[in-house]
């Protein structure tokens, strides 16, 4: 049985490892050191504006509380998904959550380097639609200031970072396997930007959800294997050194003819009124 896979951690964590079973008959065959599921352990250094969300008090300290991604795109401004603010997934609204984080500058969630700053303020795009998927994004404010090595340029309208065919990066701290398996420390995998007839061909509506080009973009290998899983939601989608993509949704992580859907970043700054950068 498919099913849609919303990819940030809806419940604490112990419960929703339990009860993310992936069919393995209908996955991509993945190998022993599978990492965001096709991928490999990397640095925060080589990532810096790749940074985690947290709630101890909602999810618990075995890993730091980390329960989404985010990236960050100016000294107190991080993106990330909306639906990573959905009542469903704190187990009330943001701004009722007193403990809400971002965790930047660490690669392993459980040491002590880096920083863990509070969230100011939220913004979710009003305009998200949890059916289709759409416009699947939210500002957050940070009270302290990020210095600006820790901050990546945007791709805008027309940029050929979206082209497809292009190699492209997804960064996380998700589910390494597509079975509950998740990574202490942040990782990678390549991906490539996949044609949106592919995608709409792949995702044309219903319980998946439905690939709208023009608020989407979708990645992966034709073979599957490499994709972004359950934890990664929010986290960036990286080409030719730009943010095109946060991690959104997809049916399973991997699997063949399923690519990962991410939200379009030059949506984004088109709702939002960004200059390109």
């Amino acid at each position: 049985m498919r099913r849609r896979l919303a990819r940030a951690l809806a419940r604490p964590l112990a419960l929703a490892a339990a009860a993310t079973v992936i069919p393995m008959a209908s996955a991509a065959s993945a190998t022993a050191d599978s990492i965001v599921v096709g991928g490999f352990p990397v640095d925060v250094s080589e990532s810096p504006w790749t940074v985690a969300l947290s709630s101890r008090d909602r999810f618990g300290g075995t890993r730091a509380g980390q329960f989404c991604g985010g990236v960050a795109v100016g000294p107190t401004t991080v993106l990330t998904a909306a639906h990573c603010m959905d009542k469903e997934v704190l187990g009330a609204a943001p701004d009722r959550v007193p403990d809400l984080k971002v965790i930047t500058g660490r690669t392993d969630l459980l040491s002590d380097s880096g920083q863990e700053i509070a969230v100011r303020d939220t913004w979710v795009n009003p305009g998200y639609d949890g059916v289709t998927n759409s416009g699947d994004f939210a500002v957050l404010t940070l009270a302290e200031p990020l210095p600006p090595s820790s901050v990546i340029a945007l791709a805008g309208e027309g940029d050929p970072a979206y082209r497809a065919g292009t190699a492209a990066t997804v960064y996380g701290w998700g589910d390494t396997s597509g079975s509950g398996t998740y990574a202490g420390s942040l990782h990678a995998a390549r991906v490539r930007v996949q044609p949106d007839v592919f995608c709409e061909l792949a995702y044309p509506g219903g319980s998946e959800g439905t690939y709208r080009a023009e608020t989407m973009l979708c990645a992966g290998e034709g073979t599957g294997g490499r994709d972004a899983c359950q934890g990664d939601s929010g986290g960036p989608l990286v080409a030719q050194g730009r943010l095109i993509g946060l991690v959104s949704w997809g049916a399973g992580c991997g699997w063949v003819g399923n690519p990962g859907v991410y939200t379009r970043v030059s949506e984004i700054m088109r709702a939002l009124g960004w200059a390109r950068s």
